[in-house]
């Protein structure tokens, strides 16, 4: 079959790979334009748009499928569209232009976490098992009908960057499975079974540690913050930025007191509970051990901001 494919960051990179490497005729690649990047915004191409050059396919730069975007995929001809986390909706006439249709490899089990941001949802809400599935792409969000997925137990500590890199590489091979079966018309899709959740994209505010929850609570908010849009508590007048932590032994300090531990530091919770920093990034500074960050302080009494208190500053 002759396939388009479409998507932008990192996670879709495997994907592209599979389905050039695939039985199937890769003629063109969809992705979102070059973005400023970096303290000195250099215009960047996607990671999609890299690999796709690599592979020497052609590339469609596009933040909106369009009625441009939709005549120039048209002039491929494709027999199939295969999107992966593009960032962008596909519409009629668009929808229904290849002879198959769209098909969407997602990183949920359907209909759990319909969105655009399904690890980082379920792994704030403390799930432990997710996956993939690919679904026949249709206008309602993620609701079409799914030819396969994948369960994957989630490894303990592992964030929303671990889980995506192991989801892109097995989500990739049931993608092209699936797609050899729409090709050889053994292909069989069920509806979707179960109540949807939704997870729509993330915010920085979403990155915020709630330091009276429980430290399990905490860290699950942490994994699935982290690397985007970044975990973090008030300090200071601003935001610490929380890169590798892990649960600590229980205390009988209050919530947002900060003490020093080897070389790391102990992060009082709620209940107790705490949480050891081990890598941090202050405003306007770079990473660094915690216990370093701490030596490097000034300040008696350290401690972070609960959420009442940012409330009233």
């Amino acid at each position: 079959m002759r396939i388009v494919f479409a998507g932008t960051p990192a996670p879709a990179v495997p994907s592209l790979r599979a389905i050039a490497a695939s039985a199937h005729e890769l003629v063109g690649v969809v992705t979102r334009s070059d973005a400023a990047l970096g303290r000195k915004r250099v215009l960047t191409p996607s990671p999609v748009a890299e690999a796709a050059d690599t592979l020497g396919v052609p590339v469609i730069k596009a933040d909106r499928l369009d009625a441009e975007a939709t005549a120039a995929i048209d002039v491929l001809a494709p027999d199939l569209g295969v999107i992966v986390a593009y960032g962008g909706l596909v519409r009629e006439p668009l929808l229904s232009l290849p002879r198959h249709g769209w098909i969407n490899l997602h990183f949920s089990l359907l209909p759990r976490w319909r969105g655009a941001a399904p690890v980082q949802h379920a792994l704030i809400a403390g799930e432990r098992t997710t996956g993939a599935s690919v679904f026949q792409l249709v206008a309602a969000l993620d609701a079409g009908d799914v030819f396969g997925d994948v369960r994957y137990d989630v490894p303990r500590g592992a964030t929303a960057g671990d889980v995506l890199a192991d989801l892109a590489d097995v989500g990739a091979e049931l993608l092209v499975r699936v797609t050899d079966e729409i090709a050889a018309g053994t292909a069989r899709a069920v509806p979707q079974v179960g109540t949807p959740t939704l997870a729509p994209k993330l915010s920085i505010a979403d990155g915020a540690l709630d330091l009276t929850e429980n430290a399990e609570i905490v860290l699950d908010r942490f994994r699935g913050t982290t690397p985007e849009p970044g975990a973090h508590v008030g300090f200071a007048g601003g935001r610490l930025k929380i890169l590798a932590a892990h649960r600590g032994p229980d205390t009988d300090l209050p919530p947002g007191t900060l003490s020093l531990s080897g070389r790391d530091v102990l992060l009082t919770a709620g209940e107790g509970t705490t949480v050891v920093l081990k890598t941090v990034q202050p405003s306007g500074k770079g990473a660094m051990a915690a216990g370093d960050w701490w030596r490097g302080l000034r300040i008696d009494d350290p401690r972070v901001d609960l959420p009442s208190e940012r409330a009233m500053s």
